[in-house]
């Protein structure tokens, strides 16, 4: 796994985590990375091999180990910003399981990140997606 892949290991298990791919994680996971170095310079093609193998990986070793293997090749800014991929993932679709927040504890704490740090990142996903005017 390279560094790339690490990143991208982290909102992809967080799309994983509930088994269940819904259009607006689909386009949001694709919208966040395709945006970022140095997934903007891929060609499609060699995104979505990227993003399937991530899936197979997934599947057939389970997120928890994935995550695992991803964290030790991410700096510390890089863990951050993975995790609030996955906060803002698990967000989107403004319906969060107890066992969604339960995945993002467990992912921030493989990730090593501090808890003030996690509920900061939670805090605010929870505030971009929330449905203030319904």
């Amino acid at each position: 796994m390279n560094q790339a892949e690490a990143f991208a290991t982290i909102p992809v298990a967080a799309v994983a985590s509930d088994r269940s791919f819904v259009d607006d994680e689909a386009r949001l996971i694709r919208e966040q990375l395709l945006r970022r170095t140095p997934f903007r310079s891929m060609a499609l093609p060699a995104f979505g091999e990227l993003f399937s193998g991530l899936l197979l990986r997934l599947r057939d070793r389970g997120w928890q180990e994935l995550v695992q293997e991803a964290a030790p090749l991410l700096q510390p800014s890089q863990r951050e910003t993975a995790f609030a991929l996955a906060a803002q993932l698990i967000h989107c679709d403004r319906d969060v399981t107890a066992a969604e927040i339960a995945f993002l504890e467990q992912v921030a704490g493989t990730l090593e990140l501090a808890p003030e740090r996690r509920d900061q990142i939670l805090e605010v996903c929870a505030l971009l997606n929330a449905d203030c005017l319904a």
